[in-house]
């Protein structure tokens, strides 16, 4: 594997299954600038629902995360993610992405500098060449800062962003961390966004990419998909549920094969990211099909 780290250099890249998974219609996603809105203003239902259907996205990256690149097929490289772990790979999440979307910074995160972490759900970043938009959770080391504005490093040169948008933490491994409360917090802002299979962005998450950017919002790094997350952690009785808590749900009824979770709201109801064509939403589980399929429940706080 090339020991080299690279950095993604564009708001969001989507990690594709494979170098050829992309469609004519995705080429907004799979550019240089990306354009999400376009790409995402053009997949009908159906479009939408061919990214699951037909396994064309993994997961997806936010700007200034850093991959490790294991091989070149033409312009596409495949990756791995070690900040998204996952029992498909060892090293970090697998996946597919232009490399045109991916830059060499050896500097960019030798720097010993606080971060800033976008709180908003998109902030817009001021940089030379222009403003892009940053989705919730992007991190970017921290260069200077006064009463209005956060001047950050990125792996395309210092750019600017309203402290407004955005926390700064000043120990990356963050020992203070959030509560059960918090994590529900985290999420509430996200009600009405429509679901997106693979989403890991203020643009649209899936239900476990849901779970991963509440918890890391609180300093909590889980692993990517709902099957990994509901092997790690701690195991809570189902009758011991908290507000917080990741609750996890199987096809046949809970006995078998673990497809969607949610996060527990507390008084019987959860919110989550449930599939395409709907919305991240809080329900009541009493009389659902997730009542039927509730099977486990983990927590990470």
């Amino acid at each position: 594997m090339d020991k080299k780290a690279y950095y993604v250099c564009v708001a969001v890249a989507t990690v594709w299954t494979s170098y050829d998974s992309s469609r004519e219609i995705d080429d907004n996603a799979i550019s240089f600038p990306v354009k999400l809105d376009k790409w995402l203003e053009q997949l009908t239902y159906t479009r939408r629902l061919e990214l699951c259907e037909k396994n064309l996205v993994q997961t997806q990256l936010l700007l200034g995360e850093e991959v490790y690149v294991t091989e070149m097929k033409g312009k596409w490289a495949k990756i791995v993610i070690p900040s998204q772990f996952s029992s498909k790979d060892e090293r970090g999440y697998p996946g597919w992405v232009p490399f045109h979307q991916l830059i060499s910074q050896a500097e960019y995160f030798s720097l010993n500098k606080p971060t800033a972490v976008v709180s908003a759900a998109i902030a817009t970043l001021h940089l030379a060449e222009g403003a892009l938009q940053i989705s919730y959770q992007t991190h970017l080391p921290l260069l200077k800062e006064d009463k209005e504005w956060l001047e950050v490093q990125t792996p395309v040169g210092s750019g600017r962003i309203k402290r407004q948008d955005a926390v700064v933490i000043e120990d990356r491994n963050r020992k203070v961390k959030g509560t059960g409360d918090m994590i529900i917090a985290a999420g509430e802002q996200f009600l009405n966004l429509p679901y997106l299979w693979g989403g890991m962005s203020a643009w649209g998450y899936d239900c476990s990419g849901f779970a991963y950017a509440t918890h890391k919002a609180n300093g909590y790094l889980i692993p990517r998909d709902a099957t990994d997350q509901a092997r790690q952690g701690k195991e809570v009785g189902l009758d011991s549920i908290q507000a917080g808590d990741l609750l996890f749900f199987a096809y046949e009824k809970g006995n078998g094969s673990i497809h969607h979770v949610g996060i527990y709201y507390g008084k019987g109801k959860m919110l989550h990211s449930p599939k395409t064509g709907k919305t991240v939403e809080l329900i009541e589980l009493k009389g659902t099909i997730y009542e039927e399929e509730l099977c486990a429940a983990r927590r990470y706080y």
